[in-house]
């Protein structure tokens, strides 16, 4: 049987998974004592988001509310290990992850506390954990970024399952080793099955789909020229245009129900360990109150997931786009699964 090179993803998602199956057998005497509301004047962040897209709100929360804050950033699923590793001794009070699926494992493995139902509730219930140890601050809809040059709306197909077609042979651009791209892939598994998104996927690879790093890549590769469309967040036609204001590209949202329209959560949990539950709660809160939520919706394109704020002027209500019928919580444990099939379809570096 070939050896295969797990990608850096994959091995942290293990190391997080192998370290909370360890917890779960241990007894129950480590349980940390949280002095809530201290008098702690700092909090450290451990963030899954890029400093491009969380910092600002980051500093406006130092100035509204005198906490300083200290962030290290990195990838969702490797800081979710590393909190799980570090247990009880992690500097960290406060995870903010880019997908729902991070948050979840962490919270399996007992190390989140519950957050103020007040807060929680503030946000649909698709989007939060239903015992309130992580929420969602932000959504985010799956779905294709097109050059308007090359190609007219109604070209597009509604199922995101026919982009293997023919007609997109060496056109369409994916990021396999995106977090985002991984839980797409895992929504459709949960949804279609696991032969259909293997087939998808070996579609994909078989018609010359184009690969990138990154979303922002993929949508400056389609203002380029370079491909015709790209599989996408909905916010990154909304980076290109403050860059491009010009570039011929336009959003494609697939129909409703489709695992190609699937809308994932970035989204904050604090830490079970912290010595100052209340200024993480306090950030948490923050995140979801008018200014954080018009953040996101208006520098960031994203949609905001609390009441009361317009969705950003590129994109449908929220309320309009529908994703498959699955539950983010789920996409945690099934995120390893995934990032094998990605494997051994040869779509992982």
């Amino acid at each position: 049987m070939r050896p295969s090179r797990l990608p850096r993803r994959l091995l942290a998602l293990q190391a997080l998974f192998l370290v909370l199956s360890v917890s779960a057998c241990g007894g129950g005497d480590a349980t940390p004592t949280t002095t809530a509301g201290a008098g702690s004047s700092s909090l450290t962040v451990y963030s899954g988001r890029s400093e491009e897209y969380l910092g600002p709100v980051l500093d406006d929360f130092e100035k509204a509310r005198g906490v300083e804050v200290e962030v290290r950033y990195g990838d969702s699923a490797e800081l979710a290990a590393t909190i799980a590793e570090e247990g009880e001794n992690t500097p960290a009070d406060v995870f903010i992850a880019q997908d729902a699926g991070s948050l979840g494992a962490v919270a399996a493995g007992g190390l989140l506390r519950p957050l103020p139902a007040a807060t929680v509730e503030l946000v649909d219930e698709r989007f939060r954990a239903a015992d309130r140890t992580w929420v969602g601050t932000s959504g985010r809809a799956r779905g294709a970024v097109y050059n308007t040059t090359a190609l007219r709306p109604d070209y597009l197909p509604d199922s995101v399952l026919d982009m293997t077609a023919p007609r997109w042979r060496g056109k369409v651009g994916i990021a396999p080793n995106n977090a985002s791209f991984q839980a797409f892939v895992t929504a459709l598994r949960l949804d279609r099955g696991d032969a259909t998104a293997r087939a998808f996927l070996q579609g994909l690879k078989d018609n010359g789909a184009r690969l990138y790093e990154s979303n922002s890549q993929i949508a400056e590769a389609v203002a380029a020229g370079e491909i015709e469309v790209g599989l996408v967040n909905n916010y990154y036609l909304h980076q290109l245009h403050k860059d491009q204001p010009d570039a011929p590209a336009a959003n494609h949202f697939f129909a409703a129900g489709d695992p190609g329209a699937l809308i994932n959560a970035a989204g904050v949990g604090v830490l079970e360990t912290t010595d100052d539950a209340a200024s993480g709660e306090a950030l948490a809160a923050f995140l979801l109150a008018e200014q954080g939520q018009a953040y996101f919706a208006q520098e960031v394109g994203e949609y905001p997931l609390a009441a009361g704020t317009s969705p950003p002027s590129d994109s449908p209500p929220l309320a309009d786009v529908q994703g498959p019928p699955i539950t983010l919580a789920d996409l945690g444990p099934e995120l390893e699964a995934t990032l094998r099939m990605l494997g051994d379809v040869g779509l992982t570096s």
